[in-house]
């Protein structure tokens, strides 16, 4: 099985177990060096989708599962890795028990755009609840948003 690394709203436990329900949680822990971003892919799609860019002076907070295979196609599915909208790539994460490596979804596009507020609200959520540190979730929910109905045109 693989270890997946959960940023973003996969930070939810509840949400986690509906999309990938045989993969137990492995734990907390922080990817050194990342700074959590939204970006846009070349498909069409109004939407900023939450990523991960190199940064060396930030942290991400992530929840790390072991991955089964039939979990990981439904989560490819789910996060429109199918669509060509994430690729995967492969990174060391820092744990209280450990260096694990694991792979995680980000754009396959670039940094840009404002993320729509419900984004931004899910992500805070799901930090909160998978027991980021405080310092983490004020950072989370300092991004600024933009209306619902607004777009980028």
């Amino acid at each position: 099985m693989a270890i997946y690394a959960a940023y973003g709203s996969n930070l939810d436990p509840v949400r986690m177990a509906k999309r990938a329900p045989h993969s137990p949680i492995i734990g907390p822990g922080w990817l050194d060096g990342w700074r959590l971003t939204f970006g846009k892919v070349d498909h069409g799609l109004d939407e900023s989708l939450p990523t991960l860019v190199e940064d060396e002076i930030s942290q991400v907070f992530v929840m790390l599962y072991e991955l089964t295979e039939p979990d990981e196609r439904a989560l490819n599915s789910a996060e429109g890795f199918d669509l060509d909208f994430y690729r995967k790539i492969h990174v060391r994460v820092n744990t209280l028990t450990g260096q694990f490596t694991a792979w995680l979804y980000v754009v396959n596009g670039y940094e840009s755009g404002l993320p729509r507020s419900h984004v931004v609200d899910a992500i805070v959520e799901a930090a909160i609840v998978a027991g980021a540190p405080d310092d983490y979730v004020a950072r989370i929910s300092e991004f600024i948003t933009r209306d619902e109905d607004e777009s980028y045109e």
